[in-house]
């Protein structure tokens, strides 16, 4: 039911009101950088970024499941012990859980798009932070269209590439 939920708010973001009877139809929508960072602090929030796939560039996706490649084979090798991401993948540059989520700044500069995600905590504001998408302008060869695609992800010190790459620094 929740998972259902989610995927109704994400279709009504992208969606937006419908289109008045005598516009004509230019194809899909596509998706700005806002959208896809609302996109994004919705699935923080609900704690489910197993949709946010479908928004990331094919590099990063590969990344990610080298990634998980990598874990499993140390789980083979080391049963019983915590594996690598064993908490998941690094999302967000903290682990803790924010119960708010916003935008922030969106900057594009040619193919290439930062979107800031101002992660919020009302009860301790100082452990506030912001990380940052980092967005590129890809070929859609399903569609046809050219779109925007999650790349990476910026934190204060480092990036979500890093952090994957570092899980692994002990193995």
């Amino acid at each position: 039911m929740k998972r259902t939920l989610l995927i109704a708010a994400l279709l009504a973001i992208v969606v937006g009101t419908p289109k008045p009877s005598f516009a004509q139809d230019t194809g899909p929508t596509i998706m700005s950088p806002a959208q896809i960072g609302e996109i994004f602090c919705i699935l923080r929030i609900g704690n489910d970024m197993a949709p946010v796939e479908g928004l990331l560039t094919p590099d990063l996706t590969a990344v990610i499941e080298n990634a998980w490649s990598v874990n499993s084979a140390y789980e083979d090798e080391y049963p019983g012990e915590k594996p690598p991401l064993g908490d998941g993948l690094p999302w967000q540059a903290w682990p803790d859980y924010a119960p708010i989520c916003q935008v922030g700044a969106v900057t594009i500069n040619g193919d290439r798009a930062t979107v800031a995600l101002n992660y919020t905590f009302p009860d301790y504001p100082d452990a506030n932070f912001t990380d940052n998408l980092q967005l590129v302008r890809i070929d859609n060869a399903e569609t046809g269209f050219t779109v925007w695609r999650i790349d990476n992800i910026a934190y204060a010190e480092g990036d979500f590439r890093k952090a994957l790459e570092a899980a692994f620094d002990f193995v």
